[in-house]
């Protein structure tokens, strides 16, 4: 099927920027703003943040170091095994960045398969907690999954992952989470 003559045909993206959070870290509602099941972003809601706050199952999870560093490793073994290209990847105490190229998967697959090797990841593990039970969810439902379609895009991506985590509020233009120019 051939495009109308007036629209804009996009390409395909040359990678992901996909993110999740542990779970019971960013709630619906929170004071730093939130994304809906749309991928819309939205404004902090307070009482929608403590209703969904009440009906948590168990509190939420921080990953310690030694945990953080599992997950970095399965995530490189699966891409490794998949054939994947890993630009980068950064596992915080509470949300993972992982910037990967996939060809003929869609992100949502792509994240899905790397939320459970991570999994995996952590239970195979014996860590010393012993209040978080294996079976418990780790992660969120969903995540932000953004396609990257420009070289320059990546560039920038694979900088604020690798680069501005621990730097003070990302001084400015390296925070993708702030920019609308690559993302979709």
């Amino acid at each position: 099927m051939r495009p109308d003559p007036g629209s804009i045909v996009r390409p395909d993206p040359i990678a992901f920027f996909l993110t999740w959070t542990t779970y019971g870290s960013w709630l619906p509602g929170d004071p730093r703003g939130w994304t809906d099941s749309r991928g819309r972003q939205r404004a902090p809601e307070d009482r929608l943040r403590g209703s969904v706050a009440r009906r948590l199952q168990a509190s939420g999870i921080t990953l310690s170091n030694p945990e953080r560093r599992s997950v970095e490793v399965s995530i490189a073994a699966v891409c490794r095994l998949r054939g994947w290209y890993l630009h980068a990847v950064n596992c915080r105490t509470q949300h993972v960045h992982v910037v990967v190229t996939v060809p003929n998967l869609a992100p949502a697959q792509v994240m899905q398969q790397l939320k459970a090797w991570a999994s995996r990841a952590l239970d195979e593990r014996q860590f010393d907690d012993r209040e978080r039970p294996q079976h418990r969810r780790r992660w969120t439902r969903c995540g932000s999954m953004r396609l990257i379609r420009a070289e320059t895009d990546l560039d920038a991506v694979v900088k604020y992952v690798r680069e501005c985590q621990d730097s003070s509020r990302f001084a400015g233009s390296a925070d993708p989470h702030r920019s609308r120019d690559w993302a979709s």
